[in-house]
């Protein structure tokens, strides 16, 4: 690991601190940056995450994807965390902090808007950093591409009755547009790339050599990402820095408790760590982008809902952070099982 990516955490946290200063000093040049969208999804960021998502996907080999379904616990833990717990225990969290313990602080209306908002993310696992965080944890490419593919499959469908059940509204219009755009920008596209690097490197060695070579752009991308999102949200940041503090307690008791979860069943199933990495943090993460894009449709750009999932964005880089740093940590326990057999 270079030297550069053993600090990565105080090169996102410098990151973090710049993004605000340069926010609130230069709103116009966010402003430029805010209007470059499509369906909801800022083709900068889309750019930034796609250069964190490529070098993973020249690791993806399609003649071991066969194997995802001789180890299928990963893939179970991920979908039960993901739509029978997850969406779930974070509307609990959201009414016991915001009608209950914060209720002194935040006003009625106010407060139903932060759950609504809260709601959204809980029902929308992630698609396209989950790439980063299993590559900064050593995963199975292969098989993370296998989790991602079947949760977007999965959210097709259950996303907007999820939705609708837990916020009580029938007329959920699911942005499409958001949700195919980004499968297609973060998934579809960045995998094609990988697969014909790889047809055209040709040897197992010329690909390690070339992953090697292109996974700092990876890192890059990360930190130049977190700058832009502090920066564009810079403004908000310094006006409410209570509301947003606020807000980020919930998130981040749901946060380390679905990857305790998470985690936690992977190591009890024996679940190899470059399986069981990615498996918890794929639970963790959220596709902000449609959990945004449904909060400014459903309760209006300046509502409370969309500033709950803007802060659900803000605190989503370092936790993962600090939780990549965990599992790579704690690797060395799952080494026995990493060296099992496959199951059959």
């Amino acid at each position: 690991m270079s030297l550069f990516e053993r600090y990565l955490s105080v090169w996102v946290f410098l990151a973090i601190v710049l993004g605000v200063i340069l926010g609130n000093l230069a709103p116009g040049l966010f402003a430029i940056i805010a209007a470059s969208e499509v369906a909801s999804v800022n083709l900068v960021i889309a750019v930034l995450i796609w250069a964190m998502v490529y070098p993973m996907m020249v690791g993806v080999d399609p003649a071991s994807l066969k194997d995802v379904a001789r180890q299928p616990r990963g893939l179970i833990i991920t979908l039960v965390v993901n739509w029978l717990i997850k969406p779930f225990t974070m509307a609990m969290l959201g009414v016991l902090f915001f009608e209950y313990v914060f209720a002194d602080f935040i006003a009625p209306e106010d407060a139903t808007q932060y759950i609504a908002g809260l709601i959204l993310l809980g029902a929308a696992p992630c698609t396209a950093m989950v790439f980063v965080w299993s590559q900064l944890t050593k995963g199975d490419a292969n098989y993370t591409l296998v989790q991602v593919s079947v949760n977007d499959l999965i959210m097709v469908f259950a996303f907007a009755p999820i939705v609708a059940f837990l916020l009580g509204v029938t007329d959920i219009q699911v942005p499409w547009e958001t949700l195919l755009l980004s499968v297609m920008l973060f998934i579809v596209l960045p995998l094609a790339a990988g697969l014909i690097t790889r047809r055209w490197l040709r040897n197992a060695a010329a690909i390690d050599g070339f992953k090697a070579r292109v996974k700092p752009f990876s890192v890059v991308g990360l930190i130049v990402t977190v700058l832009i999102l502090f920066g564009l949200q810079g403004p908000s940041v310094v006006a409410q820095p209570s509301v947003i503090a606020l807000i980020a307690v919930p998130i981040l008791i749901q946060s380390y408790g679905i990857f305790a979860l998470g985690y936690g069943a992977a190591y009890a199933l024996r679940v190899p760590h470059r399986i069981a990495a990615p498996c918890a943090l794929i639970g963790t993460s959220n596709f902000f982008e449609l959990a945004v894009a449904v909060a400014i449709s459903l309760f209006g750009l300046e509502s409370g809902a969309a500033m709950a999932t803007v802060v659900g964005v803000l605190v989503e880089v370092p936790v993962m952070l600090t939780l990549v740093a965990f599992t790579n940590k704690t690797r060395a326990r799952f080494i026995p099982m990493d060296q099992r057999p496959i199951e059959h």
